[in-house]
C-alpha cells in the first residue's frame, strides 16, 4: 500500500494494482509482458494477431457477444500491442465493474482462436499492413527501428508480414498464449472509486483458478551501435520524409529522465521546441518536426522526424545538426534549465489529467517496475537534474558517430 495506489498478489502470481479515483468512470484491464520482440522468427506478427483474436471467441462467448458486452452498457473495450507489452482493457461506469472484470478475464484466459476467425482476421491485418505502407510518415519509424536494430527482434514490424500471417493456425495462437499469457507475466490494473476489497474479491473470483506457471524471459539485448549509417529509400513520395536518431536509454537507466528533458527541449510537443522554432517558425521549411524518445526494458530509441519539400531536405538536416551541436557543446544557463523544468512538469501535470493514459501508465509501470511514481515524486527527480548532466547525456546520445539517418524520397 502507498499513498496513491493499492496492490495485491494472487496465489497464482497475478499482481493487482488499483488507483482510487472519485470519478464515476472506471478503467481496468490486463497488462501482459509480451510483445513483438518475444516472437520466434516464424511468428512475426503473432503478438498483434493474438491481440486481435482475443475478441473473436472464448469457451463460452462468440465474437458478437464479446463486442456487445460492454457496449450494451455504454462502455468501451480496447487493446493494443507494442514491442514489449500487450494491453487489454475496458472503460465503463463504475457500477459495471464486475461485468468488465469477468469479460476481460474470459478474453485473456479462455479465448479459443477459432480457425474460421483466423482466416477472416488475417485479411483484416493484411489490409492494415497495406494501409500502413501508404503512410510514409508512420512507416518510416518502423523502418528506422529495423535499421537501428538490424537482425534483432526489436527491429521487425509489429504487424508482421504476409508470409508469417498466412501460416498461423489455431494451434499456433494457443501455444503462444499458453507460453506468455500466464498470471506471473501479467498485471491487472484498475482505476476508479470501487473499494479495493471489492476489486480483490472480483479478481479472485475470475482469475484465481488460472494455474500458476513460471515463465523465463529470453530477451536478447541488442549489440551496441558502432558506426553511423545513412540510407535512402525510394518510396515515390511527394515530400521527403527523414528520420534521424540513435540508441537511447532503457526504462531502467538512471539517465532516462534527463534524456526525456533534453528531448522535450529539442523537439517535444511544445511549439517553442528548438527544432520547431528553427525549421518551421524561422524558415518555414516544414509543417511538422518532432523528436521522440522510446524506452524499452534494455535499450531505447531517440529519433527526430520531419517531412519537407525535397529541395529543403538538406537545409533541414543542417539546421538539426546545428541544434544537436549546441546541446552537445553549450551548457544551459540556470534560467534556461529552470524554464525547461517548469515546462516539463507542467506537461506531465496536464498528461496525468488524461485518465485513460494514466490508467495504462499505472499498468505498464507496475508490469516493469512493480511500482508507480506519483507526479510529486517525478517532479522531485526533475528538480534534481543539472545542466552538467544534460550536457553529458547530449554528448553521449547525439554523438555524430552514432546517428543513423533514413530518408524516403
Amino acid at each position: 500500500m502507498t499513498d496513491h495506489y493499492q496492490t495485491y498478489t494472487l496465489a497464482n502470481g497475478l499482481r493487482v494494482v488499483h488507483m482510487p479515483s472519485d470519478s464515476p468512470v472506471a478503467y481496468c484491464g490486463y497488462a501482459v509482458n509480451v510483445g513483438t520482440r518475444d516472437e520466434e522468427p516464424h511468428q512475426f506478427g503473432m503478438a498483434h494477431f493474438v491481440e486481435h483474436l482475443l475478441f473473436k471467441g472464448t469457451e463460452k462467448r462468440r465474437s458478437v457477444h464479446i463486442l456487445n458486452r460492454m457496449e450494451a452498457v455504454g462502455g468501451e473495450l480496447n487493446a493494443y500491442t507494442s514491442k514489449e507489452e500487450t494491453f487489454v482493457y475496458s472503460i465503463f461506469l463504475e457500477e459495471h465493474i464486475e461485468r468488465a472484470v469477468e469479460l476481460l478475464s474470459d478474453l485473456v484466459f479462455h479465448s479459443t482462436f477459432p480457425q474460421n476467425e483466423i482466416e477472416k482476421e488475417r485479411d483484416v491485418i493484411l489490409d492494415e499492413i497495406g494501409s500502413y505502407k501508404d503512410n510514409p510518415s508512420e512507416l518510416i519509424y518502423d523502418e528506422f527501428e529495423n535499421l537501428l536494430f538490424e537482425g534483432h527482434e526489436l527491429g521487425h514490424n509489429i504487424l508482421g508480414d504476409t508470409e508469417s500471417l498466412e501460416s498461423f493456425t489455431t494451434a499456433d495462437a494457443l501455444a503462444f498464449v499458453a507460453k506468455h499469457y500466464v498470471p506471473s507475466n501479467m498485471v491487472f490494473f484498475s482505476m476508479g472509486r470501487t473499494d479495493f476489497k471489492k476489486i480483490i474479491r472480483l479478481i479472485e473470483k475470475y482469475a484465481s483458478s488460472v494455474p500458476s506457471c513460471e515463465i523465463i524471459k529470453h530477451r536478447k539485448t541488442p549489440l551496441p551501435v558502432t558506426n553511423c549509417k545513412a540510407v535512402t529509400e525510394n518510396h515515390d513520395t511527394h515530400q521527403a520524409h527523414v528520420l534521424m536518431g540513435s540508441r537511447g536509454y532503457s526504462l531502467h537507466d538512471k539517465n532516462r529522465l534527463a534524456l526525456y528533458m533534453v528531448n522535450n527541449i529539442l523537439g517535444g510537443p511544445g511549439m517553442n521546441s528548438r527544432l520547431n522554432l528553427a525549421l518551421r517558425e524561422r524558415h518555414g521549411y516544414v509543417y511538422s518536426v518532432e523528436s521522440t524518445l522510446t524506452s524499452y526494458t534494455d535499450t531505447g530509441v531517440f529519433a527526430i522526424y520531419f517531412g519537407s519539400d525535397p529541395k529543403n531536405r538538406d537545409k533541414c538536416i543542417r539546421l538539426i545538426d546545428k541544434e544537436l551541436a549546441l546541446l552537445r557543446n553549450k551548457k544551459m544557463t540556470s534560467l534556461q534549465l529552470n524554464a525547461a523544468k517548469k515546462q516539463l512538469m507542467g506537461q506531465l501535470g496536464v498528461s496525468v489529467d488524461n485518465r485513460e493514459n494514466l490508467a495504462l501508465a499505472v499498468g505498464k509501470s507496475f508490469l516493469h517496475f512493480n511500482k508507480f511514481e506519483s507526479l510529486e515524486e517525478v517532479n522531485k527527480r526533475i528538480e534534481a537534474l543539472t545542466a552538467k548532466q544534460l550536457l553529458e547525456i547530449s554528448n553521449e546520445v547525439f554523438d555524430p558517430k552514432h546517428l543513423y539517418t533514413l530518408m524516403f524520397e
